[in-house]
């Protein structure tokens, strides 16, 4: 019975686990739950950092609910997919390229659910694109006495469905159990990949004039070095797509598809995985070595360029477990955090062998989104699970505090509700939470604290 996280942050030992077969079961299982007193959480892959899935009660998983329900064309070219909550990001992106379709936007890990991604504001990077959350248009979900509701974006404004369904669609799973997404997705598209190393400073000063040149961009820099790696993805036009489909055809394209699986295969598993994993166990065993290890870390890093799907662009694979920490903060304090968090690593001696990522959102008028409001860059910092982490997020979560930082929802922070409020419309919250579950059937020490009782 005993859940654990994938970073081994929380462990739960519900009273009860199931994994209902269809929406009907759940809707049974769901309203049992609450008669017998017993609050209910869901959990998807494990990969929020936070105790959101933490239950004494029911803990559900969705995994049977999955797949594509509907399909539904836009005059514009975009579509409209339903897609059941359980689905992994990474079966969906499957689904979505049989149908010649893509997500807008993805993060960079797919082994989570939809609904555990989408109510934990999953984002991925760019300039003028929003996180998951902006492309939901309308959710399914089980309330507390087994009823199902479904509400969208088509709803009136000002309506308790359509508060319902800025609740539903980001918001820690506070108000019911999703069981279907309905997400707009755009047609399937490449993506140009560049990779460069640029020194460190460079890339803090000169970030904006970056995310105005390219579509997306994803910064990693090695704690301690001046070396900093920047990922600069941009969508093919129409004639730069079908000049690259036409060098793929043919022998020589075979054999070039061939090589870059290859190099794939090395950079993402033997280089990313292995190397970063053999450093890891050597930072813990003897954390002195951490600036050595950073340093042939950074000086390994090297420029590429390459075209491939959105998504097999976008997403990296994980095998080094790790803990995390992610602020979004106005991009205008950009460069004073990382110029802080760097005095602070100086300073300290703190021993951090993971990078740091810097990434960027648009802003949108998603409730709880962490870029409400504003043009937000996102700073994550990370730790070997095995190493202590504590002194460095707490240096680390003062420096975004100060700068107006917003803590990832799915990600270890120590804020709360009185600290929110001023960044979150958390009275609106509460209200959608009074209203479709007064007892509390979907609360939990973490949706309490972070959004209050």
């Amino acid at each position: 019975m005993t859940f654990t996280t994938w970073g081994r942050t929380f462990t739960a030992e519900p009273a009860r686990r199931a994994t209902p077969r269809d929406e009907p079961e759940l809707c049974a299982q769901v309203a049992r739950a609450a008669q017998d007193g017993l609050a209910v959480r869901t959990v998807g892959a494990g990969h929020s950092f936070t105790d959101a899935a933490v239950t004494d009660g029911l803990l559900l998983s969705l995994d049977h609910l999955r797949g594509l329900e509907s399909v539904q064309r836009l005059p514009s070219g975009d579509a409209l997919v339903t897609v059941g909550a359980g689905t992994r990001l990474a079966e969906l992106n499957r689904l979505l390229a049989v149908q010649g379709l893509a997500l807008r936007n993805l993060g960079d890990i797919d082994r989570q659910s939809v609904a555990g991604a989408i109510s934990t504001g999953t984002h991925g990077t760019g300039a003028r694109l929003g996180g998951l959350a902006t492309q939901v248009r309308g959710v399914r979900l089980v309330l507390p006495d087994g009823t199902v509701r479904s509400v969208s974006d088509a709803d009136p404004a000002g309506s308790p469905e359509r508060a319902l369904f800025e609740v539903a669609r980001l918001g820690l799973g506070s108000v019911g159990v999703l069981t279907a997404v309905t997400l707009e997705v755009v047609p399937a598209y490449l993506l140009r990949s560049t990779e460069t190393v640029r020194p460190w400073r460079a890339v803090v000063d000169g970030y904006d004039e970056l995310v105005a040149r390219h579509e997306r961009v994803d910064a990693y820099w090695f704690p301690g070095t001046d070396r900093m790696l920047t990922w600069c993805n941009d969508p093919l036009d129409r004639d730069e797509a079908a000049a690259h489909a036409q060098r793929q055809e043919g022998a020589a394209g075979a054999l070039r598809r061939l090589g870059a699986a290859g190099r794939t295969l090395l950079d993402e598993e033997v280089l990313a995985n292995g190397v970063l994993g053999a450093a890891m166990h050597v930072a813990a065993a003897a954390p002195r070595w951490v600036p050595r290890i950073n340093r042939i870390s950074a000086s390994a890093l090297s420029d590429r360029s390459y075209v491939a799907p959105s998504d097999r662009v976008l997403v990296t694979r994980r095998r080094v477990r790790f803990v995390e920490m992610e602020y979004a903060v106005p991009r205008s304090e950009l460069a004073g955090v990382l110029t802080e968090l760097a005095a602070w690593l100086r300073s300290s001696g703190e021993p951090v062998p993971f990078p740091v990522e810097v990434r960027c959102a648009a802003a949108d008028d998603v409730w709880l989104s962490t870029a409400r409001g504003r043009d937000t860059a996102y700073v994550a910092v990370h730790q070997y699970h095995r190493m202590p982490r504590e002194r460095y997020f707490a240096a680390a979560e003062e420096i975004f505090v100060a700068a107006g930082g917003r803590p990832h929802w799915g990600k270890l922070h120590t804020r709360t509700a009185d600290d929110l409020a001023a960044h979150y419309p958390l009275a609106d919250v509460a209200g959608v939470r009074a209203v479709v579950d007064p007892d509390g059937v979907f609360r939990n020490a973490y949706t309490e604290r972070v959004l209050g009782p």
